[in-house]
């Protein structure tokens, strides 16, 4: 079983449904002790760095998030679920994240073109990853492929060893970590058809 945190930001049910269609059972819960007895743990998101933060200590769900990790369960952060991963946030003003990976959550910078067009922020649509190595929720994904984007900040991890593809939108970023068990990616998987499908199958597996 999967349980997908629920903290009070983002539509869980398509992330849930993502996984039932590929054959894993998932629950939605913000109560510890269901996630603690998971097998594996998504942590999801969208919405504001800080208000986020904020939203998974109300709810008493840190500490869970942190015991999952270190007993090395398979833990995936999705969207703003990667980038609450990070030591700290600079979305209105510089705010405190999980830690967990070390570095920064940095914001596109103003004025980036392409072939002297101006690009719009946030960075929303399809876009290519560049895959760096290969972790095994890619397993079976052609070179290259194609998933979608909803994002204004991107992650500046101190490690660059951790990022397992990048992908590029004026500037390259980080689009996928693989740190020991825990996977995440900038992209949202749950809306990327065919491939981001495949990731959360290969994903439910590694349980």
């Amino acid at each position: 079983m999967i349980a997908i945190i629920d903290y009070g930001v983002g539509n869980l049910r398509s992330v849930q449904k993502a996984f039932e269609k590929v054959g894993h059972t998932a629950i939605v819960t913000s109560n510890p002790k269901e996630i603690d007895d998971a097998r594996a743990v998504v942590l999801p998101g969208v919405g504001a760095f800080a208000r986020c933060m904020s939203n998974l200590n109300e709810y008493g769900l840190v500490d869970i998030i942190y015991k999952t990790i270190e007993k090395g369960k398979p833990f995936l952060g999705i969207c703003l679920g990667m980038q609450l991963l990070f030591t700290e946030g600079e979305e209105f003003g510089i705010h405190k994240g999980l830690d967990i990976v070390k570095g920064k959550v940095k914001r596109f910078p103003d004025g980036m073109k392409t072939d002297d067009e101006q690009l719009k922020i946030p960075h929303m649509g399809w876009n290519n990853l560049i895959i760096k190595k290969s972790p095994p929720i890619l397993q079976d994904i052609a070179d290259s492929p194609f998933v979608y984007f909803v994002h204004s900040y991107y992650c500046a991890p101190d490690d660059k060893g951790v990022i397992a593809a990048s992908s590029e939108y004026g500037i390259e970023f980080t689009a996928m970590l693989w740190k020991d068990n825990i996977y995440a990616t900038q992209f949202h998987p749950e809306k990327s058809q065919e491939v981001g499908l495949k990731m959360l199958k290969r994903f439910g597996e590694l349980v």
